[in-house]
């Protein structure tokens, strides 16, 4: 299927995963990283203006530039997700009506911590 048939799908993905991205600023538990760079990636396959404009952004540009040139995640990034997921955990361990409810997403989050402390640091 030729690109430009998808291209509305990628537009709709890079959107979504913005508004979730921007959603995860201010909802603990859900992150806004993978979400910006998802948004990014689609975007550059569906809308060049808002992959553009990601690229610009004060906050999400710079990130976004690691990411694509190194695959890096800088360190701040890496505490605050990490600050931000213990958070998440202690509200889950504490809201949870079942342990096992609470394990599940504890254990998912630690796979993302353990996976995003894998990711190099850029190089400045």
């Amino acid at each position: 299927m030729p690109a430009s048939r998808l291209r509305w799908a990628w537009w709709l993905l890079a959107w979504m995963a913005l508004g979730l991205g921007l959603v995860g600023i201010v909802v603990p538990g859900l992150p806004t990283v993978p979400f910006v760079l998802l948004s990014a990636y689609a975007a550059a396959r569906g809308s060049q203006r808002l992959h553009a404009w990601l690229l610009a952004h004060r906050q999400f540009g710079p990130l976004i530039r690691d990411w694509q040139a190194q695959g890096a995640v800088g360190r701040r990034a890496k505490w605050l997700a990490t600050a931000m997921m213990a958070a998440a955990a202690v509200i889950m361990a504490l809201a949870a009506p079942r342990w096992w409810m609470a394990a599940i997403g504890i254990a998912c989050m630690a796979a993302v911590d353990l996976w995003l402390w894998s990711r190099p640091e850029p190089r400045r």
